[in-house]
């Protein structure tokens, strides 16, 4: 069958609505399909499990490990706001605008390959940091991880989704995935904070070197090769509007978050355009017979509610780390390991949550679950806005902890991407994955990340206190919860840090609140989404 044809292919079900089997394009059902024995013997399957795994904590650990070194970093390389903030979000821009690319090549070439390539490449430019003694360096340095990190993140889900041809098998090795996927970013400041406690900031860097080693050595001795026999020509058009589309359409979206408006003229531009691009590669990709990115698997209705999902609980998860992090340090005087230690409850929950998925799923529905999940992940955002007085320790573990929980969807969302698309389309299902991933992270910060800092500022303003300071001294202060308290320490003004805390503190109650609604409308959408019955574990393509 050609890819077009697979990608076309309809599920039929029984009458509990589990997917027993499938049609052809026109529609003519066959028999139900039996999954093939995997090549691979049973030790190797999850041996390498653990490779692909291990190697996907690593990349999403750096996603935020950072967060915690910034600070002394900035105090040896002086790098500008700007420059600050090109940092941070350089990793994730490259990341999110090759993925597909990526994915559609190791799809070609290889899998085994293009993954080594980036464990090869991941690896060598964080040892390159030892020689970084400017900004501009260390920007270039996490530039080239996000692009290790674009080969490396799709073609983990991917070759799970070729190694085991047993669904029930699958589905749990996709749940340890997903329980790795969430516990690297929530992992991450911890790390972070060990690593400060005795070395420099390029510690933070320097870890992922061994990592990769083993990771390169493992990968050549346990994984197998896997590539699409007839994918059809490379469109080069497709692929420079999707790197250009993405990248601009998730700098504009982080540019609104932190600037908390939407009148940022730059901004918009190269939203509009992102969009623009982006749109005329979903047309171009609809109309050819071989696509780039075979977005004709959002007809599967389950491929659409895992996709969501998976957007959705990252939204949530990403949003909390970063604004409960910035008030255990900077409000409630946390140490970034205490912090860390404080925050390690949503990685133990995710875990453990991802975990349970599968057998969960059995036992009540998939859909039940999925939607279930971000649901809980909403009531843990919503219990930030409702609890009467001071934010508490209590309250933020109990949040952390349902958030946490939450993420345990993502096994189910995974099983239901990969299950809802073909062998042939499996790096197209990782890439899509991944940017739902990306997504998430960036609309979680932006949106929620406005919200908060416009309260913040609208309540620190009227506190009074910044009149008394020099003008631009308060509009710095009234740009990050941060800049306030260094700002307060310049001046020797103790009630200015403690008036920004409070400031902080009170924001976060309606924060919580629109999270809340957001995750509990998603929660809706997938699950009015999910075809009733669907069982990741019953069948394969």
């Amino acid at each position: 069958m050609s890819p077009q044809s697979a990608s076309d292919a309809q599920h039929t079900r029984d009458a509990h609505g589990a997917v027993t089997g499938s049609s052809d394009a026109a529609g003519t059902p066959r028999r139900p399909v039996t999954p093939t024995p995997s090549p691979l013997s049973r030790a190797r399957r999850w041996a390498a499990v653990a490779v692909l795994t291990a190697s996907l904590l690593v990349i999403t650990m750096d996603m935020t490990i950072l967060n915690i070194a910034l600070p002394e970093m900035a105090a040896e390389l002086h790098p500008t706001s700007d420059q600050q903030l090109w940092i941070i979000d350089i990793y994730s821009l490259v990341l999110a605008g090759l993925l597909v690319s990526f994915a559609a090549i190791a799809d070609r070439w290889g899998r085994k390959k293009m993954l080594l390539l980036g464990y090869t490449i991941f690896g060598a430019s964080s040892l390159l940091v030892l020689f970084a003694n400017s900004a501009e360096a260390v920007i270039t340095i996490r530039g080239v991880l996000g692009i290790g990190g674009a080969m490396i993140m799709p073609i983990t889900l991917s070759l799970i989704r070729v190694i085991f041809t047993d669904p029930r098998e699958r589905a749990t090795a996709l749940s340890i995935w997903a329980a790795v996927s969430g516990l690297g970013a929530a992992v991450g400041p911890l790390v972070g904070g060990l690593l400060l406690e005795h070395f420099s900031w390029h510690a933070a860097f320097l870890i992922n070197v061994p990592l990769m080693l083993v990771a390169v050595v493992a990968g050549i001795v346990i994984l197998p090769e896997s590539k699409v026999p007839n994918p059809g020509r490379w469109d080069a058009i497709a692929a420079v509007l999707s790197l250009v589309g993405m990248t601009l359409v998730v700098w504009a979206i982080k540019v609104f978050g932190k600037e908390a408006t939407f009148a940022s003229p730059t901004a918009l531009i190269a939203f509009a355009a992102g969009a623009a691009l982006l749109a005329w590669f979903i047309v171009r990709c609809l109309r050819s017979s071989s696509p780039l990115l075979e977005l004709r698997l959002f007809r599967n209705r389950a491929f659409s509610a895992g996709t969501i999902a998976a957007l959705g609980s990252t939204f949530a998860m990403v949003a909390a780390l970063l604004l409960i992090a910035q008030w255990m340090q900077l409000v409630d005087g946390a140490s970034p390991v205490e912090a860390g230690i404080r925050l390690f409850p949503i990685a133990i929950a995710g875990a453990i949550a991802s975990l349970a998925a599968p057998p969960l799923a059995r036992l009540i529905g998939a859909r039940a679950v999925l939607a279930g999940g971000v649901g809980l992940a909403g009531l843990g955002m919503l219990i930030i806005g409702v609890q009467p007085g001071t934010l508490s320790n209590l309250t933020v573990l109990i949040a952390l902890t349902l958030v946490g929980a939450g993420t345990g969807s993502l096994a189910i969302a995974s099983a239901m991407i990969m299950h809802g698309s073909p062998e042939e389309k499996a790096g197209n299902a990782g890439a899509l994955e991944e940017t739902s991933y990306e997504l998430g992270a960036v609309l979680g910060v932006a949106i929620l990340g406005s919200i908060s800092a416009l309260l913040y500022r609208a309540e620190f303003a009227a506190s009074g206190l910044l009149s008394a300071i020099d003008p631009k001294l308060a509009g710095e202060a009234q740009e990050s919860l941060g800049a306030a308290i260094s700002i307060a320490g310049e001046l020797g003004r103790p009630d200015l840090a403690h008036e920004a805390g409070v400031a902080f503190t009170h924001s976060l109650p309606a924060t919580g609140i629109a999270g809340g609604i957001i995750m509990l409308a998603v929660a809706a959408l997938v699950f009015f989404t999910t075809p009733k019955g669907t069982d990741v574990s019953a069948a394969s393509h």
